[in-house]
């Protein structure tokens, strides 16, 4: 049998499908590799004004915390002024 480009599509498809359903549930992966790259900009930043008082891991904890606090702060106040999504 010989496949052509279309019936490569059909095969594909579902294929495809789930994939892509498997990725819609597994958001939170994504969003912590997110933040850690974020963290990657934070960390140096936070290293460099504390003029080295700090060790390295203690300014990539400050800057994942600083993360965590202003992403909880934006959560509470969308929260607050649209309760009816909740």
């Amino acid at each position: 049998m010989k496949l052509t480009p279309i019936s490569l599509i059909k095969v594909s498809t579902p294929v495809l499908k789930e994939i892509w359903s498997q990725r819609q549930r597994r958001k939170l992966p994504l969003y912590l590799f997110l933040a850690m790259c974020f963290n990657l900009v934070v960390a140096p930043i936070v290293y460099a004004a504390t003029g080295m008082h700090l060790t390295r891991p203690q300014a990539w904890s400050l800057g994942i915390l600083g993360i965590v606090t202003v992403g909880l702060a934006i959560y509470l106040f969308v929260v607050m002024f649209v309760p009816e999504k909740f």
